[in-house]
């Protein structure tokens, strides 16, 4: 199984919030929101609950997982 994201369309979603303003409202490079977005980084459970708090979502609803 395979983690999967949908940060790009809650980045869109919540007025087209750019990866550098995500990047600075988490504390984190533009280069990390790249990562995570591409699947290349998996976040940690902390990141990732800031994440959900940023979108005032669930973790479940920006990560899932996929079969391979």
């Amino acid at each position: 199984m395979e983690l999967k994201n949908n940060l790009k369309r809650y980045r869109f979603d919540n007025n087209q919030l750019t990866q550098e303003k995500m990047a600075e409202a988490l504390d984190v490079s533009r280069q990390t929101i790249i990562a995570i977005e591409s699947g290349k980084f998996n976040p940690s459970v902390k990141l990732a609950l800031k994440m959900a708090n940023l979108f005032q979502c669930r973790i479940e609803d920006l990560f899932y997982m996929e079969e391979k």
